[in-house]
């Protein structure tokens, strides 16, 4: 709420599935007019087509694209991805959307049987492979949080009270973004700089999914379901500093 109502430029929502399940969060930033793309369960109902596993198994299976979504500890991040559009709701988008909502789905090559579903709502005209490297932003978040417990303690913390917890939650991540851009200062004097790959298709000649070319049917039961930017942080050049003199010892020195 905070952080929709500051000045921030936010244009795009993620989250897991704890988070991505909660229609009341869906909805206000729905409201907002920020674009979201959230994980939810595979049990959860959608608008118009009921469960999203049930809408998720009628996609054909030239709607899978694979796709290499940002570089991870073991590699490319590789997966298949679907994704269908979902009609307009009236009572909430009006007689001229501006938005479309689509469900995606990510599952392994290795296990076709494992499949991850998201809800997504973005502006019209948005290229599915946004929509993708959005969902793929989250894993450099819980990435980041991770080392920040390694490396800064962000979870070593005794007070669980405000604003003990805060001050220390808020100090752990400042101490990690300058690690990081000190990290990242290093290695491009060294010529090293890291470049973060775009998601580009592994095979196939286009996506077929990016216009949504299968539509999910409605199941007996429906539900009425109803601006994440990373900010750069940049460090000040060193300026110089006065070197600190220290006042003379008035004691005798013991003996080595």
């Amino acid at each position: 709420m905070r952080a929709l109502a500051s000045p921030l430029p936010i244009a795009w929502v993620t989250a897991d599935s704890a988070y991505g399940q909660e229609w009341r969060l869906r909805r206000m930033l729905e409201e907002a007019g920020v674009g979201y793309v959230l994980a939810v369960p595979k049990s959860q109902h959608v608008h118009a087509i009921g469960r999203i596993d049930f809408a998720i198994t009628q996609a054909p299976e030239d709607a899978w694209e694979r796709h290499s979504c940002e570089a991870g500890a073991k590699g490319p991040r590789v997966y298949d991805w679907a994704a269908a559009r979902l009609p307009a709701i009236d009572d909430f988008d009006g007689d001229a959307p501006t938005h479309d909502r689509w469900v995606p789905a990510r599952r392994s090559p290795a296990r076709p049987d494992e499949i991850a579903y998201y809800l997504a709502y973005a502006p019209a005209g948005t290229p599915v492979a946004e929509l993708l490297r959005i969902a793929g932003a989250r894993w450099a978040i819980e990435e980041a949080f991770q080392a920040a417990k390694n490396e800064c303690g962000l979870d070593q913390y005794e007070v669980r009270r405000y604003p003990g917890w805060y001050r220390h939650i808020t100090l752990a991540m400042l101490a990690h973004a300058f690690l990081a851009a000190m990290a990242a200062a290093a290695g491009a004097e060294r010529g090293a700089a890291e470049s973060v790959p775009a998601i580009s298709p592994a095979h196939g000649g286009g996506n077929p999914a990016a216009h949504g070319s299968w539509a999910p049917h409605a199941d007996a039961h429906t539900a009425h379901t109803p601006r994440t930017e990373q900010v750069p942080l940049a460090l000040p050049s060193p300026g110089h500093r006065t070197p600190l003199s220290l006042p003379p010892h008035r004691g005798r020195l013991p003996n080595p």
